[in-house]
């Protein structure tokens, strides 16, 4: 799998995402976000299952520790390093790539994709790249579940809030939005949660 370096404008966010792993970042929580564990206690994940912008794991290894195949996508080398110890404590066959997310296609297709807090990092240009990066690494048929910041979060701290329709307008051509929920993302500092949305999104065209 080819891993790249970081290069352009967003030079300096990237490295403040790694940075931040030196401490506790406000979105690691030691545990899979609530609305995401629901989704797999109902047998929501099948499949190939990645973990996008996967911090240091949680998910992924949730999805490994259901004895499904489980990859983990960041492009912090910190969160990966942290993630792979992780996976190794707890004796479980999760694999975890650096690389930044707009190049999902280089490293397969998966049935199962969960999002827990990337997609409201991405600017508006990375967004339109993402999901179309999003689109060829889905396998037809395969489910995106979009944990994200919404607009009903008051106030201005903390990352950017995310309208329904954005998500729609994202997860266009090639996609059904099946349903957007309220949720709550849980939060290690700042403040203890925010407000969310849950998009169910599934891959229904054949390219």
């Amino acid at each position: 799998m080819t891993q790249h370096s970081a290069t352009g404008p967003d030079d300096e966010r990237r490295r403040n995402f790694d940075t931040s792993y030196t401490g506790t970042p406000p979105w690691e929580i030691g545990r899979p976000q609530p609305a995401l564990a629901a989704v797999a206690a109902a047998g929501g994940l099948h499949g190939r299952v990645l973990d996008v912008g996967c911090g240091t794991g949680e998910h992924a290894l949730m999805a490994a520790a259901a004895g499904l195949t489980a990859t983990g996508i960041d492009q912090s080398p910190t969160a990966i390093g942290l993630a792979r110890a992780k996976a190794a404590a707890r004796g479980l066959a999760a694999a975890f790539v650096v690389d930044d997310v707009l190049h999902l296609p280089e490293h397969g297709r998966w049935d199962t994709v969960l999002d827990s807090a990337l997609f409201h990092t991405l600017s508006d240009a990375d967004r339109v790249v993402y999901g179309q990066a999003a689109r060829a690494a889905v396998a037809p048929g395969g489910t995106y579940y979009l944990l994200c910041f919404s607009e009903r979060e008051p106030g201005d701290w903390g990352p950017r809030r995310v309208t329904q329709d954005e998500i729609r307008a994202a997860f266009d051509e090639g996609w059904t939005v099946e349903r957007i929920e309220p949720a709550v993302i849980e939060m290690s500092s700042i403040q203890d949660i925010a407000q969310g949305w849950l998009a169910t999104i599934r891959r229904t065209d054949e390219r």
